[in-house]
């Protein structure tokens, strides 16, 4: 009796890195990038910074914007996530979250928190216009987005959950945002 490993065996193979189609450095800085900046509100990992890079390169997300406490490349922590994509992903730093948000909204990007709030709207439920901008913004791992940001937002989604936790980690929540944005809209 033959295994399904073994049938597997001849058909299933790991695409191998040299067979995978990725855009250069130099391509990555002229291809038209999704009209999405992430906002890190005070993130205290270097790790989860790292990840946030590497998440917008592979979504070809606008800009970062690190505020507040959250580190700034280079830093070797942030590197061993980011994977190079540090010198890929357009990034600013902005002391104050809310002085950030208010320049991006003065420029016509909606303010997006991922956040639980009383008033936030679960994600199944939310609809990107094509014609907008969206700056997601990211909380802090332990206190989430800091309260005088809030009446800056344009809108707050969640993300349903259904274990026990309350929360799922900040780089998981930019890829399943980022994710949606793009099955809500065929980018």
């Amino acid at each position: 009796m033959t295994s399904n490993k073994e049938k597997n065996a001849d058909t299933l193979r790991k695409t191998p890195n040299d067979e995978l189609v990725r855009l250069s450095i130099k391509e990555f800085g002229q291809v038209s990038k999704k009209p999405i900046v992430l906002v890190l509100d005070n993130l205290r990992s270097m790790h989860n910074v790292g990840s946030a890079f590497r998440t917008a390169d592979a979504f070809l997300v606008e800009k970062i914007v690190l505020c507040g406490i959250t580190a700034t490349p280079p830093h070797r922590e942030i590197h061993k996530t980011a994977l190079g994509a540090t010198d890929t992903v357009e990034w600013v730093y902005e002391a104050e979250t809310s002085t950030a948000l208010q320049k991006l909204k003065e420029n016509g990007w909606k303010i997006i928190l991922i956040e639980q709030i009383d008033q936030s709207i679960t994600l199944q439920d939310f609809s990107y216009l094509p014609e907008e901008k969206y700056a997601f913004v990211f909380g802090n791992e332990v206190f989430g987005i800091s309260e005088e940001i809030l009446e800056l937002a344009d809108a707050c989604l969640e993300i349903p959950q259904f274990g026990s936790k309350h929360s799922l980690n900040v780089s998981v929540s930019m890829g399943v945002i980022l994710w949606d944005y793009f099955l809500k809209t065929n980018a």
